[in-house]
């Protein structure tokens, strides 16, 4: 998919440049192998993201996740292999446990091998980078030139981890992304707007972050873009249409239109050109 990126534009987005903290109900890992699947496997079948970061783990406890069988993983159509401890993935996600189904589909990970074709290979990379080092590069350290695309690398990351569950990186790929369009003074178009109505959920913060992107291109009277610009988008999902409405009713304060029937009623006629009637109705004096 090309980049149809948004225009250069002035701040756009203030992002915090220290980690956001999170709440996260799930307990503290297990302390060896057997209790992290037994314990995963009598939790509600919710992927959940483990509470300490695995850069803080013991020696013991990671050389335990280090250990054991590796799971093939396939990605992207262009069939990328990676070759991962299952037992560290299983940790940080059930999404990785063989045994794992959902809603009685059948398993995804048959003879130790999982495809995951409809996911970005980038942005697998990134997932793998935070799952054995506990985080991922910050855009900030980055070139200008390169800011957009590791922000959009960003974002399909956010897509790969609303799939898989994995709330902690989630938060870190939303930052990542919103802090890249911000320093690269670009914003997503709506050909990468698209993919977040089609695979997040409705309640998606990522859903809120667009829309009001989207809301606010369309109300800056210095660009070109109008609300034609997104009728792709529109058509694609009509939650989208809802989201920017309301995007635009908050931005603008809720600022009250001028009463349409009140004022010329030439704005409401059907004219050659314009808004005036240029013919006006003589009647004859009878008296």
């Amino acid at each position: 998919m090309g980049h149809s990126l948004g225009r250069v534009d002035g701040p756009v987005l203030k992002t915090p440049t220290k980690p956001i903290s999170h709440f996260d109900a799930t307990p503290t890992p297990p302390n060896t192998i057997e209790r992290i699947y037994s314990n995963y496997r009598s939790e509600p079948e919710m992927p959940q993201t483990p509470q300490q970061n695995i850069g803080d783990s013991s020696a013991k406890i990671f050389a335990e996740l280090l250990s054991g069988p590796m799971l093939e993983i396939v990605v992207g159509s262009e069939e990328r292999h990676w070759h991962l401890h299952q037992n560290l993935l299983v940790h940080h996600t059930r999404f990785f446990d063989e045994s794992y189904t959902v809603n009685g589909e059948r398993k995804r990970i048959q003879e130790g091998k999982l495809e995951l074709r409809d996911e970005d290979p980038t942005a697998f990379e990134l997932l793998v980078k935070w799952m054995y080092q506990g985080k991922i590069d910050d855009v900030s350290w980055m070139p200008k030139d390169v800011k957009w695309d590791y922000a959009f690398t960003c974002q399909k990351l956010y897509l790969l981890c609303e799939r898989i569950g994995l709330q902690e990186l989630q938060n870190q790929a939303i930052d990542q992304f919103r802090r890249g369009c911000h320093e690269a003074g670009l914003v997503p178009g709506p050909e990468e707007m698209k993919p977040i109505y089609e695979r997040t959920r409705p309640s998606s913060p990522f859903r809120r972050l667009i829309s009001r992107i989207a809301a606010r291109q369309i109300m800056d009277p210095a660009s070109e873009k109008d609300a034609s610009s997104y009728k792709d988008c529109f058509a694609l999902s009509p939650d989208f249409a809802v989201d920017v409405i309301n995007a635009i009713k908050v931005g603008t304060g809720g600022s009250l239109f001028d009463d349409p029937t009140e004022g010329n009623s030439c704005r409401y006629h059907e004219h050659e050109d314009g808004e005036t009637c240029h013919k006006t109705v003589k009647f004859k004096d009878i008296s």
